[in-house]
């Protein structure tokens, strides 16, 4: 399968082509098993692959992180690692969401690499697409995004609600590349400066096009999950929603402001229109029309609340400065290499 790439604004200024890369694979497991045993497979053929055509070093290495997992998903990993001197496992204390797995992950392999790629661990993320990406990297390109040019295989209703997100970030002027989730190659640099933003409520897809760099895009065709499904509900989806939101725009306080005075202008109209019609003496009536009023009032009220309360509540969370993740163990070899090195919390 061949990968259609865009290139964005900034074209690369190199002039020569970049080394094989040392490439490192970070892929979030919650309650993965089931899943593991096939996808961990075919992207350790795909690293493989790039390293037999010369794409990537022979030292790249793939990091399975598993996010607080109740099932056996450390065990695979423990397994996959223990047969494959490439794999390598970091298991977090418990649940802390499908971004700080993706961060630790990244925190893993920031200075052990060249260039770092983060994918789903479903195997929906086309592994095809690698070398298209790879190539991309060594021409010159920091930051890859894999953008989704077919998602049939995603239900109607996830493809709607898709959509309609993007279009709201936009809208919002919450800068995001549309149809593209997590799969993306990150240059060391780029790695570097996300390592630098403090935010404990992360939203990797907004915080990536922030840290700048040169960027473009390659385009994959969706797959069918491998096994078992999805554990994105929507109540997860609506809570990944507001995170973005909130963590990468103000905006929708402005609308806040902008409609109060909207409300505040009708209303010194209407205290004109009914000043008037009592001078005339004619009765002013309309209790129901009274009753829709104080409603709608009290609603947008609520609902601005809501969204204040949103913003606060996230800085609230800021304010205490706990630590992103913590994690409780590694594999026996990468705790071996990460001896002295790295701590086991991101602050």
């Amino acid at each position: 399968m061949t990968a259609e790439s865009t290139g964005a604004a900034l074209s690369p200024c190199a002039s020569t082509e970049r080394p094989a890369p040392v490439l490192a694979l970070v892929i979030p497991c919650f309650n993965e098993a089931t899943v593991l045993a096939g996808t961990a497979p075919l992207l350790l053929d795909a690293l493989a692959r790039l390293v037999t055509a010369g794409s990537a070093a022979p030292e790249s290495y793939l990091v399975l992180v598993d996010d607080g997992s109740v099932d056996d998903t450390w065990a695979t990993i423990g397994a996959l690692a223990a047969a494959d001197r490439r794999v390598r496992g970091v298991r977090l204390s418990r649940n802390c969401g499908q971004q700080a797995a993706l961060m630790a992950g990244l925190d893993e392999v920031r200075g052990a690499c060249d260039a770092a790629v983060t994918l789903d661990a479903d195997g929906q993320d086309d592994p095809a697409a690698l070398a298209e990406m790879v190539a991309r990297y060594r021409e010159g390109y920091d930051v890859v995004f894999g953008v989704r040019s077919d998602r049939s295989c995603d239900a109607a209703p996830k493809r709607m609600t898709a959509r309609a997100f993007y279009r709201l970030l936009a809208l919002l002027g919450a800068e995001v590349v549309p149809d593209h989730a997590d799969f993306r190659l990150m240059a060391a640099p780029v790695i570097a400066g996300i390592a630098s933003f403090q935010e404990v409520n992360l939203y990797l897809r907004g915080l990536v096009p922030l840290v700048g760099f040169r960027s473009c895009e390659v385009r994959y065709r969706r797959l069918p999950r491998r096994a078992g499904r999805s554990h994105y509900g929507a109540g997860r989806m609506v809570g990944l929603a507001l995170d973005g939101v909130t963590s990468l725009t103000i905006r929708p306080i402005r609308i806040i402001t902008l409609l109060g005075l909207v409300i505040a202008l009708g209303s010194a109209l209407g205290i004109l229109w009914a000043v008037a019609t009592a001078l005339s003496g004619r009765a002013v009536s309309g209790w129901a029309s009274m009753i829709v009023a104080i409603f709608f009032l009290g609603g947008v009220q609520l609902v601005s609340l809501g969204v204040i309360g949103e913003y606060v509540g996230k800085t609230y969370l800021e304010a205490k400065r706990r630590p992103r993740y913590l994690v409780a163990e590694r594999t026996q070899r990468d705790a071996e290499d990460a001896s002295g090195n790295r701590s086991t919390q991101n602050a």
